[in-house]
């Protein structure tokens, strides 16, 4: 069997005795069953390193950067409940990946809705047990990647040439609620909608350091770049003509490969570059690859 050595798009769910009693969470060891602000998750292969790593083992992957899933990002907490909450899930989660660091590394989830826990977040990462960072795509009125208040986030990131994988977080758009619409079209259009506003500020040409990743073969981006280009060539107002061109800051990006189509996938490489399109399996979500 060939080996591929990184799977870039893989979830746990850290659970332990730290929950008991943490606000707005419910663990119920006995069902496998974990609520979080009245949200059910109850994919069992979340809570469970030894099957990733039997999955791993199964299909030839060498290694696995291993996220929190969405239903962890918890976006609606207050800024001092948010720290506490995300202090737990990134020492948990590299917990995880720690008894068996050949195999997994975990990314720190960075919760963008509080630019006030920035400081206290990157102290932590920097203090060791991380392979990236993990960022919600959208879901929160406060995440704006073209917003000049995440400059700071972005020097810092710059400076560790840090990978960073966009995610989509909640859905926030009451249309997208019925027919798993929320799964099957927010979560493309969240990313595109990051990648979007990173670009139109230019954000990928002045940290060029940053590996931005983004999920699901960048969901709607790659289909936008050349209205993005147009935007330039025709002068669009708002459009700022001073920023790295559409076309070329996309060479910058980096997706995984869950594309669910041959064509989307083969525009993904020829959007981003081939040597930019990762190996990406989504476990153990059933929007993921099965093979």
């Amino acid at each position: 069997m060939s080996t591929i050595a990184l799977d870039v798009h893989t979830h746990l769910a850290p659970v332990g005795p730290a929950l008991v009693g943490m606000p707005g969470v419910e663990w119920e060891a006995q069902k496998e069953l974990l609520a979080l602000d009245g949200h059910k998750v109850g994919i069992k292969d979340l809570f469970h390193v030894e099957r990733l790593i039997a999955r791993m083992d199964r299909h030839g992957v060498a290694r696995s950067l291993v996220s929190i899933p969405p239903p962890l990002y918890r976006q609606g907490l207050t800024a001092d409940a948010c720290l506490a909450w995300v202090q737990y899930a990134n020492g948990a989660l590299r917990d995880l990946a720690a008894s068996n660091p050949s195999r997994l590394g975990a990314l720190f989830h960075l919760p963008l809705e509080h630019p006030s826990l920035f400081a206290p977040l990157l102290a932590l990462y920097d203090a060791g047990g991380f392979d990236g960072v993990s960022l919600a795509a959208g879901g929160h009125p406060d995440i704006l990647f073209s917003d000049p208040k995440f400059d700071s986030l972005w020097q810092c990131l710059d400076a560790k040439g840090a990978f960073v994988f966009l995610h989509p977080g909640t859905c926030a758009d009451p249309r997208l609620a019925q027919f798993y619409l929320e799964n099957l079209v927010g979560n493309p259009v969240e990313t595109g909608v990051a990648a979007a506003h990173l670009i139109m500020a230019g954000v990928p040409s002045r940290y060029p350091r940053i590996r931005f990743t983004l999920a699901h073969a960048g969901g709607i981006f790659t289909t936008l770049i050349g209205r993005l280009e147009r935007g330039f060539e025709t002068t669009r107002a708002g459009v700022d003509m001073a920023v790295e061109r559409p076309l070329q800051a996309a060479r910058r990006f980096h997706v995984d490969n869950i594309a669910h189509h041959a064509g989307l996938l083969e525009l993904a490489g020829k959007m981003v570059g081939e040597d930019h399109v990762l190996y990406g399996s989504d476990w153990p979500f059933p929007m993921g690859l099965p093979d």
